[in-house]
């Protein structure tokens, strides 16, 4: 799962995003209005943490643009105000929760849980691709009804190509997606490579069909054979 952190108060985006990559997922900080804004339009998040007062806009004009951008992102308000017009503005113009500072983090973890559990109902945790499934929430992938062991990154780099079948997808976008912010620092992105053929050889071990294709000079293919 794939987290935006729009705040302003480093210290607290970076406590939120140390908290939640141990519990496995992917997070990006915004510092302000306008990184959120290109952040959103680039990328798709599963779900957005919205601090309301950013030093260049306002968290709910923020909102508004997602809901019109990207309806499919879970938005949960973070915000050291408290008073009820506030929290219903902002649950009316879309949010799905609305958290006030000062918070523990478990909270903050059950909330994301809670309105992604919303977004997923029962009937559609299970994600399934011919031979493979993947239960969403237990994170176990099997093939052939029989239980494969896949590392945290190697089942996140399998939901994202079943998710994005017949998609060219470069080795940037795929290192995007499973470490954020981080991979733009790094020049070199080969090391998505060892991570494919990893994910690919336990999959024909275990008796699945090799679905993915190589595009020469520009990523990767997830292809139904």
């Amino acid at each position: 799962m794939k987290i935006l952190i729009i705040e302003d108060h480093k210290d607290l985006a970076a406590n939120i995003t140390d908290y939640l990559k141990k519990e496995d997922y992917v997070c990006e900080v915004a510092c302000d209005a306008t990184e959120a804004l290109e952040k959103i339009e680039l990328f798709e998040y599963d779900c957005i943490l919205l601090d309301l007062m950013l030093p260049d806009g306002n968290g709910l004009d923020i909102l508004k643009h997602i809901k019109n951008y990207t309806p499919g992102s879970s938005v949960i308000i973070v915000s050291a105000k408290n008073s009820l017009d506030t929290k219903l503005t902002g649950l009316d113009d879309g949010a799905d929760d609305y958290i006030t500072k000062p918070f523990s983090l478990p909270e903050l973890h059950s909330r994301i849980k809670a309105v992604l559990r919303r977004k997923t109902p029962e009937a559609n945790r299970i994600l399934s691709f011919n031979e493979i499934k993947i239960d969403l929430e237990s994170k176990e992938c099997k093939i052939n009804e029989q239980l494969i062991n896949l590392t945290k990154k190697e089942l996140n780099l399998l939901i994202y190509f079943i998710n994005n079948q017949n998609r060219m997808l470069s080795k940037q976008a795929i290192a995007s997606h499973l470490w954020g912010d981080y991979t733009y620092s790094i020049d070199n992105v080969d090391f998505v490579y060892q991570h494919l053929k990893n994910l690919r050889k336990k999959l024909i071990d275990a008796g699945g069909k090799d679905y993915l294709q190589t595009v020469y000079g520009l990523g990767y293919k997830w292809i139904d054979k």
